[in-house]
């Protein structure tokens, strides 16, 4: 199972209208730079360094489940990776066998047949072969631990002392510090950093595209070189359990600030008509339905360009897609993007002879 068997990748080409964006190539493109972007990383570091990668628990809900995989560095070009059991996951948040079953499949070991692995999964393998590990890592964060997107990720990479390593960044993944940040306006301003990037902004001879980036790196307390821009030219912005995208258009020059609501749903009369009520309640944006996903999609005029009306765009379409995809979930079925079907753990049903605890001890 290596990442040359992932499928082919999707034609770098701007679509001209959000509503031919394809969700899942879109997905599946960021799961592919993060693998990569590990794949790379993995060689470079020396023995002793460490790689923890975890499913924010702030935006996948889990509570106090934290589904991680830890990677460390060994002497002699070893690489060791664990990945957590069900030992320490919380009752209610454990995997299924099927669950368990996907991570052997994998190439996880189970927990306690490689040594040190305790109640993880564990996996050994070398530097050689990073690209296949970095693959299986991807998956199992995806597959099994359910994460939607690789932006729900958090991760730090470190020594045996627990010191930072500075390392180039992990595709969309977020570096540990910002695991509580908040995506808000009311604190940007700390060191006038809010100031220089609003007076960067609406300098009209800056082409539109990287007043844009400046703007949407500063609300995500980033670089504009850190900033990940997938195939079709969007930038992708995780806020809490929502993920919006920015895509900046020059003919006329507009910037389209959209997210997905509800995916893998039926185009129906109904629900056209239901979109169609909404978006006529709605003071600013649209929404509509195009290949099986439920879009929102807010516009900022990119003539006379304001950064706070696109920092605005960004915050009313996280609130916009919190409170709509429940509602409309519950009426048309489908799957929010990171909803309750798609958690690692609720829901699970046990077995109807109640074995659902024998698949073996490391569950």
């Amino acid at each position: 199972m290596t990442a040359e068997n992932t499928p082919d990748q999707p034609e770098g080409v701007l679509l001209d209208e959000p509503t031919t964006a394809d969700l899942r190539a879109k997905v599946t493109e960021a799961w592919r730079e993060f693998a990569a972007a590990l794949a790379v990383l993995l060689p470079t570091l020396s023995a002793g360094a460490h790689v923890d990668l975890t499913l924010d628990p702030t935006a996948s809900g889990t509570g106090t489940a934290v589904y991680s995989v830890s990677i460390r560095v060994l002497p002699d070009d070893v690489i060791e990776a664990l990945a957590v059991g069900n030992a320490a996951l919380p009752e209610g948040f454990r995997m299924d066998r099927s669950s368990v079953a996907d991570l052997v499949a994998l190439g996880w070991s189970p927990p306690g047949v490689l040594a040190g692995s305790g109640d993880s999964f564990g996996l050994r393998t070398t530097t050689d072969a990073a690209k296949q590990l970095a693959t299986i890592v991807s998956r199992t964060l995806r597959d099994v631990y359910g994460a939607p997107h690789p932006a729900f990720l958090v991760y730090l990479v470190h020594d045996e002392e627990e010191e930072p390593i500075e390392t180039a960044p992990l595709a969309t993944a977020r570096h540990e510090p910002s695991i509580d940040e908040e995506l808000s306006l009311d604190d940007l301003d700390e060191d006038g950093v809010l100031s220089e990037a609003l007076a960067n902004a609406a300098d009209e001879v800056v082409p539109l595209e990287e007043r844009v980036r400046t703007v949407v790196a500063t609300m995500s307390k980033t670089t504009v070189d850190q900033l990940q821009v997938d195939t079709d030219g969007d930038i992708g912005i995780r806020a809490g359990s929502a993920m919006v995208f920015v895509r900046v258009r020059d003919n006329p020059p507009l910037v389209d600030v959209f997210s997905p609501i509800l995916t893998e749903v039926e185009p129906t009369e109904q629900l056209y008509v239901k979109l169609s009520e909404l978006t006529n309640r709605m003071p600013i944006g649209r929404l509509y339905c195009a290949q099986d996903t439920v879009w929102a999609s807010i516009p900022v005029f990119g003539r006379n360009f304001q950064a706070t009306h696109l920092m605005l765009a960004v915050q009313v379409m996280t609130g916009l897609a919190d409170e709509l995809d429940d509602r409309l979930h519950g009426e048309f079925g489908g799957k929010r993007f990171f909803g309750e079907g798609d958690k690692p753990a609720p829901a699970k049903s046990a077995p109807a002879d109640g074995d659902d605890h024998r698949t073996g001890m490391y569950l």
